[in-house]
């Protein structure tokens, strides 16, 4: 079977590959067909031709046959005297079917009598066994008929023959047939069979070899534009079709060779002038960096001394500080993208856990949150997460993706997660938040540089419109993947989807892109006892629910009301319900107080109270890894 699947896939690439190859057999299956009719046509015309001939020629025999009988046993009546009359009779008959005395025409046969004595005894005279029963009948019904059997008679003939049978006018119980065999016949079909089988496989070659001739008049100049447009497009602008003569396939190559010629001319201009384009930003943030340099240091040095300034002198300084520290990284971010451009970025690829990448990340963004008021959720795995990847450009993507969030989060948590597949040879990242979200379409113009949903909005990180871009590029770098998903007013998610280990086929991301739909609300029982309220479809609905399970079942309150949810239970709801519904994350204490734990001051699974990092902490993200479910980081706090 492995032998046979194989074969079968090697043909079929042939066939899907070779245009020739399906016009030839094209051409050979519609011909076969159009033989085949035109065989069977014919065979069926000639043979009833012979048939009839044989049948004619049998009557116009059994003519003469019955009256020679006839003539032998014209007022015979005694028994004896007929049989020894009907032998005479019989021989008589065969003398006469003889090559030389016979009909050419119906050729040799035997011949049959049978008649019925005065006495009721039937007087029989020649192979008389073979004639069927059913003939015998339609004779004695006095009508000549005729019928094509096969027999087997005594001289060792055995095959088709035409038995003719007639009754007789003179004699009442006289019955005549003649056997007939079709040997002829069939030696004449059996000669026009094999003609016509060898005609039709000649004619089958020779309509392949035409067919394959005339295909390849007009396969090589197609065969020959398809390997000259591979070489232009892999680089070799100066590839040009062979014109001969004026016909199509001329004017074909020539119409090739104009539109080469315009393109490469084109391709050549612009890459002249994406080279000139990539060299003009490249000198020009270098050249920027000098009198940056200086106007940074003035600008430090006045900020340095504010104190001693005139308040709105000091808020120019403050400024001023802030806009050159946008400006250098813009700067920064035209240096990387003029890399990405011409090619030259290089990877420094390093064996790690890329939980710290993200920690690292957390702790960049961590005054932006705090400015924004926004929570970080972070829900990173137990185990390490070790890929090879250039930590940098992880921690790069992971900042622009949180930074991004926070932007458009408009106050509501934001979650990162993170989880590995070593099967998959795939690492995940999700970045999540509620805000204003994307509208369809927007998943893919986001990566574009300097691109912004709603020109109107305010950057509260100061972004300079390239973040997402460069980091489409750092994640295709790693050979991976960043992809983007958004509903208006659900908000949007970000997935970083990194290989484990360079080389290797990149898998499925362990994390999904989209969050689960969640379910409408459902109708509570108004009356539905205390003790199995924990088990209502309201409960699955919303899990921080749980808080208020008497609330819940109090008459007249029949839905849950989705304001009263909190933004962090709804969140992790969106990512994965389970998350939602664990009891160390539900229970999130007084507002104010992110992560504070159950009311009692504990967390429901006995550990201290959770308050975010702890002084002198190097990562800034709270509480380190929790068995893989997610932490909230103080918003509150200065780090």
């Amino acid at each position: 079977m492995a032998w046979f699947k194989s074969v079968g896939e090697s043909l079929g690439h042939v066939w899907r590959r070779s245009l020739q190859l399906r016009v030839v057999v094209s051409t050979l299956t519609l011909s076969l067909i159009v033989i085949v009719i035109l065989g069977v046509v014919l065979t069926s015309q000639i043979t009833d031709r012979l048939l009839d001939a044989k049948i004619n020629a049998a009557v116009e025999e059994m003519g003469r046959a019955r009256s020679t009988v006839e003539t032998q046993l014209n007022g015979v009546h005694d028994s004896s005297t007929q049989q020894s009359r009907l032998d005479d009779a019989l021989r008589a008959l065969s003398s006469g079917s003889s090559p030389q005395a016979g009909s050419a025409a119906a050729g040799s046969f035997d011949a049959a009598l049978l008649m019925t004595n005065d006495n009721g005894q039937e007087i029989t005279a020649g192979p008389t066994q073979e004639v069927p029963a059913e003939l015998r009948r339609f004779v004695q019904q006095n009508q000549v008929s005729y019928q094509f059997a096969t027999v087997s008679d005594a001289d060792g003939y055995h095959g088709p023959v035409l038995l003719i049978g007639s009754p007789s006018s003179q004699v009442s119980t006289l019955e005549v047939y003649l056997i007939f065999p079709l040997t002829n016949e069939e030696r004449s079909l059996s000669l026009m069979h094999g003609t016509m089988l060898v005609g039709g496989v000649v004619l089958l070659v020779l309509l392949a070899a035409i067919t394959a001739l005339v295909t390849r008049q007009v396969v090589l100049p197609i065969r020959s534009a398809a390997r000259i447009a591979t070489r232009f497009a892999d680089g070799r602008l100066k590839e040009r079709m062979v014109v001969r003569g004026e016909d199509d396939m001329a004017r074909l190559a020539m119409s090739f060779n104009e539109m080469a010629e315009s393109l490469s001319t084109q391709i050549t201009q612009l890459e002249e002038f994406g080279n000139l384009q990539r060299r003009f930003t490249s000198d020009v943030s270098h050249e920027l960096r000098t009198p940056l340099t200086t106007v940074r240091m003035a600008a430090d040095l006045i900020h340095g001394s504010s104190d001693d300034l005139d308040p709105a002198l000091a808020r120019s300084a403050e400024l001023l500080v802030t806009e050159l520290d946008r400006f250098e990284g813009l700067l920064n971010d035209l240096l990387e993208i003029s890399r990405h451009d011409a090619g030259v970025a290089e990877l420094q690829v390093e064996s790690l856990d890329v939980r710290m990448c993200a920690r690292a990340a957390l702790s960049m963004v961590r005054h932006l949150a705090k400015e924004s008021g926004v929570e970080l959720v972070v829900d990173l795995p137990e185990e390490p997460v070790v890929a090879e990847v250039d930590p940098r450009r992880v921690e790069r993507v992971l900042r622009n993706l949180l930074a991004n969030a926070i932007d458009h989060s408009e106050g509501k948590p934001v979650l990162i997660r993170m989880r590995g597949d070593a099967d998959a040879n795939a690492v995940g990242i999700v970045v999540r938040d509620q805000g204003v979200g994307l509208r369809p379409g927007e998943e893919k113009l986001v990566f574009n540089r300097f691109w912004r949903s709603d020109p109107s909005r305010m950057r509260r990180s100061g972004g300079t419109g390239l973040g997402l871009s460069i980091s489409v590029e750092d994640a295709h770098l790693h050979e991976g993947k960043l992809e983007a998903w958004g509903e208006p007013g659900a908000g949007a998610s970000f997935r970083l989807t990194l290989p484990m280990v360079r080389g290797r086929k990149l898998g499925a991301s362990p994390l999904s892109l989209e969050p689960p739909r969640r379910r409408p609300a459902v109708e509570a029982p108004a009356a539905e006892p205390p003790a199995e309220s924990a088990e209502t479809p309201q409960v699955l609905e919303n899990p921080a629910a749980q808080e208020d399970s008497d609330a819940a079942s109090r008459p007249g309150q029949g839905r849950v009301d989705p304001a009263a949810v909190p933004p962090v239970h709804q969140l992790l709801a969106d990512v994965d319900p389970a998350l939602g519904q664990h009891p160390d994350l539900l229970d999130d204490g007084p507002p104010g107080e992110p992560g504070a734990g159950t009311a009692d001051g504990s967390n429901s699974n006995g550990s201290a109270p959770h308050r975010g990092p702890a002084p002198g902490s190097s990562n800034g993200v709270a509480g380190g890894d929790r068995s893989g479910t997610p932490e909230h980081t103080d918003t509150g706090d200065a780090s």
